[in-house]
């Protein structure tokens, strides 16, 4: 598995990889994405400010995530200083087809190597109430389970925010 910075030569398959699971997330209930979120704009936006890492495995998509520091104003709910810098992982998604292949966690891994490299002590991460996979994850991989939340732009739904703390000061690199 490799795990890169995505490109505009992978819009097709992202855009085929959302089609492939929001019927999978719908029917196990969790209506956190549908057929406009997230859109073949929003990952250009990620990929134009170079924050789209996606996950190959033989030269197919195995999955993508967003890794930003951009934090929800609706974090300060549970408590995060949302003052302080932190690594976002954002529209977190495994291909169907490589689940139980530590996609995610190798997608969150590399979130990690970002915060350590920028000096940043906080790793912060959403689901949706419904996501019983990601909830069992992020606790093995060392998320704190912080609360619950709802986000503005996702309204009647209700998510689980998580943070990782990284016990070591980083100095970011030179």
């Amino acid at each position: 598995m490799t795990i890169r910075q995505a490109t505009t030569a992978d819009l097709p398959a992202l855009m085929n990889l959302i089609r492939h699971i929001v019927p999978l997330m719908r029917e196990a209930g969790n209506f956190q994405w549908d057929d406009t979120y997230p859109n073949e704009t929003v990952f250009g936006q990620d990929i134009a400010k170079n924050q789209l890492w996606v996950a190959d495995i033989d030269g197919q998509l195995a999955g993508v995530a967003a890794l930003t520091e951009d934090q929800e104003p609706e974090y300060a709910q549970v408590g995060f200083d949302i003052s302080q810098r932190a690594i976002v992982t954002h529209r977190l998604a495994v291909n169907p087809a490589f689940r139980g292949q530590g996609v995610a966690a190798a997608l969150l891994a590399q979130a990690e190597q970002i915060a350590i490299k920028h000096g940043i002590a906080f790793l912060r991460i959403d689901t949706n109430s419904e996501n019983q996979i990601t909830q069992k994850l992020f606790p093995k991989l060392g998320y704190q389970y912080a609360g619950e939340i709802t986000l503005s732009f996702r309204p009647g739904l209700r998510f689980m925010a998580y943070e990782k703390q990284l016990k070591t000061a980083f100095m970011p690199s030179a």
